[in-house]
């Protein structure tokens, strides 16, 4: 069988909160043995939030370390201890790649900078995610992922006429670092492999965010003017919106006309040919004009179907359209299911779970979720032991002096 691609590759993991896991995530669906440095004293908090297995708190119970944990090991250190700190350096010496998104400067106060990792071990690989950067004059200020949408500019094109910026409901900048700083680490690995020196990643999700918004960005850079916040509108297309369809307020259906045929095949699907030739919707320019008497005109067909109904019907006639999904459609699906994206592996203590696994196949590289997100020091004997070599005694005086907590 084939290699999977990131198969021999070490990672010590400092991460916590989204962005940093979430790269690390990619790493062990590419096959790196990923090695999560945790600590009872300073949980991370993605242990701590709900939602929990069978609504039972735990730290081993928590969906979200779970979903972004899975394939990977935990070793439990008291960071704040010397033993704990000579144990992380002699890891870091047996590992390629140290990821860590605390805030600017924290891993240097920590005594395991960059500076310091080359000594240890001169072609190591760092990626270091923050809010915004290394260096520069705001690199001191706390970033979370909720504050990265606002000051990327996301918030001020979400929402509908006449209303001020919206939340968008996600905090976008940290998966999208996340994937950024796997992205990194692979081309790093490439550069390893080429010259044999390793690398410092400086990478900030403000930055990493800005990448979303290249058409407003275009927009002023060459216009001086911002994008008007439109809800689910299109500039050109029309109809393009979510529609209210029969049932609870969770049961819409988005509908789209790219063109005047598909906008007459719309109008044929629902009953409704007339309006194909009613000046008001003769072609986009008017139906544009008159879009709140176009909506509601679908929204009176729409609310009395199913949305499952109205997207097969419009998908027939050959209109785009599909249902807004729930988390529960999601975790029912069949296409999901079918490819094998929805994965359900054995957990040590609330067993198989539903969880989103790998986006992509690769034809001549496997990659699987390879095990359930990791209790808590679950795999400290194992780094121990079998990666660091340490005797029975030697660990033993660790975990009595406390320095495995």
């Amino acid at each position: 069988m084939s290699r999977r691609p990131l198969e021999g590759i070490r990672v010590t993991d400092f991460t916590w909160a989204w962005a940093g896991p979430y790269c690390t995530l990619q790493m062990a669906h590419m096959g790196a043995e990923v090695i999560r440095i945790e600590s009872q004293k300073r949980p991370c908090v993605s242990r701590l939030i709900p939602s929990f297995a069978d609504e039972i708190p735990g730290p081993n119970r928590a969906g979200y370390f779970n979903q972004y944990s899975q394939g990977k090991k935990s070793l439990q250190l008291d960071l704040s201890r010397p033993e704990a700190l000579e144990v992380t350096k002699n890891l870091i010496a047996k590992s390629d790649i140290v990821v860590q998104n605390f805030s600017a400067g924290a891993i240097d106060r920590m005594g395991l900078g960059y500076e310091t990792l080359k000594q240890i071990k001169p072609d190591i690989i760092m990626i270091s995610i923050c809010g915004y950067g290394q260096t520069g004059p705001e690199r001191q200020y706390m970033g979370y992922g909720p504050a990265s949408v606002p000051l990327a500019g996301i918030a001020a094109v979400t929402g509908y006429r006449d209303i001020g910026p919206a939340e968008v409901g996600i905090s976008y900048g940290d998966p999208n670092a996340g994937v950024f700083g796997a992205f990194a680490a692979m081309a790093a690995l490439t550069y390893r492999q080429r010259t044999g020196k390793g690398t410092h990643v400086d990478l900030a999700l403000w930055e990493a965010l800005l990448v979303l918004m290249p058409e407003a960005l275009m927009d002023y850079s060459m216009n001086k003017t911002q994008p008007e916040r439109d809800g689910n509108h299109d500039r050109w297309m029309s109809p393009h919106n979510c529609f209210k369809c029969k049932g609870n307020d969770d049961k819409w259906v988005t509908i789209a006309c790219g063109n005047d045929a598909e906008w007459q095949a719309l109008c044929q699907a629902m009953g409704k040919p007339e309006l194909a030739t009613d000046k008001r919707f003769i072609n986009v320019t008017a139906r544009k004009a008159n879009e709140d008497a176009l909506e509601e005109i679908i929204t009176n067909w729409t609310k009395e179907q199913d949305r499952w109904d109205v997207t097969e019907t419009l998908q027939k006639a050959g209109v785009a359209a599909f249902p807004s999904m729930s988390n529960k459609d999601l975790a029912t699906n069949p296409h999901l299911q079918a490819r094998g994206y929805l994965v359900q592996k054995e957990h040590p203590e609330i067993g198989k779970r539903i969880h989103a696994g790998i986006p992509w196949r690769m034809s001549s590289s496997p990659c699987e979720v390879q095990t359930a997100a990791p209790l808590r020091g679950q795999h400290t004997d194992y780094v121990l032991r079998d990666v660091l070599g340490m005797s029975e005694a030697e660990v033993k005086k660790l975990r009595d002096g406390q320095v495995l907590s």
